[in-house]
This record gives C-alpha cells, sequence and structure tokens, in this order.
C-alpha cells in the first residue's frame, strides 16, 4: 500500500466536530523564549553590581527539576527581585556533583568546572521591586543530582525560603499530585489564523508565480533531533513560536508542528527513513520529545493553539507489511516485535497531551492505503494501542489526520463506491480494486466514526492534508468515463490521475488541492498543508546525505514496481532532490495543475 514521506523543518493550517476537552497540563516557570548557550571553560565566572541607585538588594530563588532521566534533566529557575529595581542580573550557583549544562533558554548561561552563572538576555534584565524573570535549561549528570545549596543575585545572597529549590524526581517518579487542568477548543482552527512559516514562504515567493500561495499556512517539521534549535543557520521550534507570537496578534493562532522522528522510522520505506535505530526508543523519548515538550509548556507560548501531527507513516506498517502479508518487509517485522513504533507513539501523546494549549492529532495513512477490510479495522485497534501506551489516555488524541503528504483525492465526484457497469461493482475495478472507498473525505469520515466507536471522543475531529491531491489542469475529467465496463468508467472519470494509489513519491501530474479551511466538512476540523508544497518526497537517484534519508526507487521515475503498488511504474518526477529539499520543478507543476485553479 501507499505510505506518506517526510520533510525536513518546515510550517500549516478542525470541525464542528470537536467537543471541549480537558487534559492534564504541567506548569513551566519559563517565561520568555530564545535561547543562548555559552560554553565557557576560562575563569570562574564573576556576579554584576547592582545598578545605580539600587540601594537595598535582596531576592529569592526557585530551582525547580522538571523532569530527570537516567543520564539527564530539565530545570527551570525563578528569581524573584525583593530590593529596588534593577536594570540587569547575574545568578550564580555552584553544583556539588558533576552536573553540566548542555542547553539553555531565556538567560545566556555559562560554566567553569562546577560553578555556573546565568545572565538575563536582552529583553529580560529589567526588574522591579518583587518582580521576577524565569529561564530554563537541560543538563546532564551522573551518580546524584544535588539541589544547589546557595545562590547569588548580582552578588547577593538569595534566601530561597519555603517556597525555593526542591529535590530532583527519581529517574522514573511520577508526579506526587496530578498537574491542573486546562481548557481546549472544540476546534483549533475555527476562528483563528494559521501559522504561515517564512522560510517556506520565502522559498514559495521566489518562484515565478509562487506569490499566489506563498501566505498560505504549512506544516513546520520537526523530522530529527537537530530541528528542535534550527539545521544549518535556520529557525527552530522556538523561533517558530516567538514568529507564531507575533502573527498572532490580537486574535487567536494555531500553528502546526510534524513530530516525526520515530526509532525505524518507517520501515518499509528508504526516502523517509530517520535518525534513530529501531532501538533508540530512550533517545527518543529524553533527547527528542521532551525538549519539544519542554519548549511547548513555555508559558510564553500558553495563547498559541499548537497543533501536533504525531508520527506519520509508521504505525500503519506494523498492520500492511509485516509477516504473514506478501507486502512485509524486515524492518517492519523488527519494529512490530519490539513494540517501539506504539511506545514511541503513546510517550509523544502523553506528554505533549499534558499541555493545555496542545492539539494532538495522530496519523491515519490513507484510503489508498487503509481502506480495505483487512487493514481498516485492524489499524483502528492499533491507534488505540498506541493511545493508551506509555501511560497516555484517548483524551490526549485530539484527532487524526489523513494523506498526509499523500495524493489522494479529498473526493471523487464521478463515481461512487455503491455504482456498478454491466452488474459489476465499482470495488471490482482495477483502481478500486475491492477498496471501501473512493476518496480522502468519505475515508476520513468513517475512519472517524470507527475510533469514536472504540472509545475515542465522540467529537473526534479529522485532518485531511490537501497540499497536493488537487489533480487540476487539463488531465481533470469533467464527467464520469464511459459505461462500456467499469474499468473505463472509473478511469475515465477519476481525478487522481497517478498510475497506482500505491504510488507516494513525487507524483507526476499532481496539483495543489483546497487551500487550508477550517470546519469544511461534518467530522472535519480543516483541511490543512502538512506538507509543504515544493518539498521532495525522496531522490530519484542515490543522494549522500546527512539527515539519514536512504534512496527508495519508489522515487526513481525508471522503478517498474513492486507488490506494493501492483508492480506498476513508480510515476515519480525525475531530478528529485532529498526528502524535503526545495523542488522547484514540482512546485511549478502542483501550481500549474491546481484545483481549485489559482
Amino acid at each position: 500500500m501507499s505510505r506518506t514521506t517526510n520533510t525536513t523543518t518546515g510550517s500549516a493550517s478542525g470541525s464542528a466536530s470537536g467537543s471541549t476537552a480537558t487534559a492534564p497540563r504541567r506548569r513551566r516557570t519559563a517565561l520568555l523564549a530564545a535561547c543562548t548557550l555559552i560554553a565557557a571553560t576560562g575563569a570562574t565566572a564573576t556576579a554584576l553590581t547592582t545598578t545605580a541607585g539600587a540601594a537595598a538588594p535582596g531576592c529569592t530563588v526557585d530551582y525547580q527539576v522538571t523532569n530527570q532521566w537516567n543520564a539527564g534533566f530539565g530545570a527551570n529557575v525563578t528569581i524573584t527581585n525583593t530590593g529596588d529595581p534593577v536594570s540587569s542580573w547575574t545568578l550564580e550557583w555552584t553544583y556539588a556533583g558533576n552536573q553540566r549544562v548542555t542547553q539553555g533558554w531565556n538567560a545566556t548561561i555559562t560554566q567553569a568546572g562546577a560553578a555556573v552563572t546565568a545572565k538575563n538576555v536582552s529583553y529580560n534584565g529589567t526588574l522591579a521591586t518583587n518582580g521576577s524573570a524565569s529561564f530554563g535549561f537541560n543538563a546532564s549528570y551522573s551518580g546524584t543530582n544535588a539541589i544547589p545549596a546557595a545562590f547569588k543575585l548580582n552578588g547577593v545572597t538569595c534566601n530561597a525560603g519555603p517556597g525555593g529549590p526542591t529535590d530532583p524526581p527519581g529517574p522514573t517518579d511520577p508526579p506526587t499530585t496530578p498537574p491542573p487542568s486546562g481548557s481546549r477548543v472544540d476546534n483549533p482552527y475555527a476562528g483563528a489564523k494559521v501559522y504561515v512559516n517564512p522560510e517556506w514562504s520565502a522559498k514559495a515567493a521566489a518562484e515565478p508565480g509562487g506569490s499566489r500561495i506563498s501566505s498560505q499556512p504549512t506544516g513546520v517539521w520537526l523530522d530529527r533531533i537537530a530541528a528542535i534549535n534550527g539545521v544549518n543557520g535556520g529557525m527552530g521550534l522556538r523561533a517558530h513560536l516567538d514568529e507564531a507570537l507575533r502573527q498572532k496578534g490580537t486574535g487567536e493562532l494555531a500553528v502546526q508542528l510534524v513530530i516525526y522522528n520515530l526509532p525505524g522510522r518507517d520501515c518499509a520505506a528508504l526516502a523517509s527513513n530517520g535518525e534513530l535505530g529501531p532501538t533508540e526508543i530512550d533517545k527518543y523519548k529524553t533527547q527528542y520529545i521532551d525538549p519539544i515538550a519542554a519548549i511547548l509548556a513555555d508559558p510564553k507560548y500558553a495563547g498559541l493553539r499548537i497543533v501536533t501531527t504525531v508520527e506519520i507513516d509508521s504505525l500503519p506498517n506494523l498492520v500492511t507489511n509485516v509477516t504473514p502479508r506478501p507486502t512485509a518487509t524486515p524492518n517492519c517485522d523488527v519494529m512490530k516485535a519490539n513494540g517501539n513504533y506504539v511506545k514511541g507513539v503513546g510517550y509523544a501523546l502523553n506528554k505533549l497531551g499534558a499541555i493545555a494549549n496542545v492539539y494532538n492529532y495522530v496519523d491515519a495513512g490513507h484510503h489508498g492505503w487503509l481502506g480495505w477490510d483487512d487493514n481498516f479495522g485492524a489499524s483502528a485497534e492499533l491507534f488505540k494501542q498506541a493511545a493508551t501506551a506509555e501511560g497516555s489516555t484517548v483524551s490526549k488524541v485530539h484527532g487524526f489526520i489523513v494523506n498526509t503528504a499523500n495524493y489522494s483525492a479529498l473526493k471523487e465526484d464521478h463515481f461512487t463506491i455503491d455504482d456498478s457497469v454491466n452488474g459489476v461493482s465499482v470495488r471490482q475495478s482495477k483502481w478500486v480494486d475491492w477498496n471501501r472507498y473512493t476518496d480522502e473525505l468519505s475515508y476520513a469520515q468513517a475512519m472517524r466514526a470507527k475510533l469514536v466507536s472504540l472509545g475515542f471522543d465522540q467529537n473526534l475531529g479529522m485532518l485531511i492534508d490537501t497540499s497536493r491531491n488537487g489533480w487540476g489542469g487539463a488531465a481533470r475529467p469533467t464527467g464520469p468515463g464511459a459505461r462500456t465496463d467499469v474499468d473505463t468508467y472509473v478511469n475515465g472519470g477519476r481525478y487522481d490521475r497517478r498510475i497506482h494509489l500505491g504510488n507516494w513519491c513525487n507524483q507526476a501530474g499532481a496539483g495543489l488541492g483546497e487551500r487550508p479551511k477550517a470546519a469544511p466538512a461534518a467530522g472535519i476540523d480543516a483541511y490543512v498543508w502538512m506538507k509543504p508544497p515544493g518539498e521532495s518526497d525522496g531522490a530519484s537517484s542515490a543522494i549522500p546525505n546527512d539527515e539519514g534519508k536512504g534512496f527508495d526507487r519508489m522515487c526513481d521515475p525508471t522503478y517498474t514496481g513492486n507488490p506494493r503498488n501492483g508492480n506498476s511504474m513508480s510515476g515519480a518526477l525525475p531530478n528529485a532532490p532529498v526528502s524535503g529539499h526545495w523542488f522547484s520543478a514540482q512546485f511549478q507543476e502542483l501550481m500549474k495543475n491546481a484545483h481549485p485553479a489559482l
């Protein structure tokens, strides 16, 4: 069956269908974004003096370890100035163990030996009397992780008092009390603008005619650990969220993130393989999901509606591409046996779903992958298994997304699954091949009903990625095919012009689909462009890269196929770059074949 594919860091766009839901929220104390971490190996850090006129210094410090794992921890520090106002601050402390700060935000943090110095950044240096500032960091350690015994603010010893530092939790300790609850809106897209990724927008606008769509919202892809802080000088997660705040203004804004870095990712493909090996589930949790969750939980971003598309591609492979299926691959058998897809998705849902303004949407494939009887129900059951793994519950799932980065038509108007020609059902046509669905809208609505029947919220919302499923242009049929036989009827009328439903890589003839839109149909929260148009699905020939992405013959236009695409030609465009890289020729073709037309 066909699969979706991946991209590099990118940006994008729920239904009258979702109900107000509540989920646990873990409070964070860091208030402002943008981090600067400086490695220091020289002399012991020194304190700055208080600003002239600050005659009565005093302070309290609240040092909280918010998360701890076997080799590291995250912490938030809140300083409160109880003396006269200051215009800049420096906080110092000394560790008793071997703790080493590795990443910080909202302060410039240096460390020399056990001595740590945190200095304000440009926007949080001024502290009025009883004013506070917060910053956070991640650090490594081994052995014990004792709380620092003393702190100095601008050279003055602080007395943290009863609200001060607390012992860190153990590596596996759960919170002793449940985090406070936060409310979610019914549909995060309703009444909201959607974040426009300036990096994608600039690439689109630079193309001839690209300004016609460069203001559309697209998904921000976090497809490797490095993408959290930004790759090759590009925007990291905090930079995107800060820009989202700017775009938000006084209204509501949804920002779309693709969480995409499971161990052994997309086991049945090569172009979208990832950086983590099949067994690296702990690294996925502590170096990928935990840092993302810490950033999203920053109170600075509490006013954003953060939509997370959780781990496209992988879970359905545990149904369709494992033994004894004829489409089985050894890598998928490995991932089913070790359970790390289920564990990883469950962990991500649990961590991200605990943040009040985060809306988790789990990938549910597309009709040309899971629409058959033996795939549909089994996949829905698997989605529930993942949604209840690693401490997660179905309440942590706001909805599901279909057709992510794929090409399946939104709605086929010229034939239905109930049609027949000369007594032969449309389901018997070579194109439909006994599938229960002909398009993504009918599939999404049916999958939603199935998931609700399994215990998901009755107001579950669905997203449909319409970024490349318009299939417009001169080849778009204007009516049904001739009724001479069922294949002529279906092939003559179908919008989706792919050679086979299993083809997924840089498809020739594709066009932009419906523009992002909130609540477009029953049960559908939004049409979205989660896959940024113009970003390649995979290289058409082998290209060395440091992104963990291999060469998949399904991206080679000369490839004659395999059982997953009925041994058909791949239908891929030539001269394509590595997945996620800009593909100008495809972008131009998508605009040319857009439906609705540009």
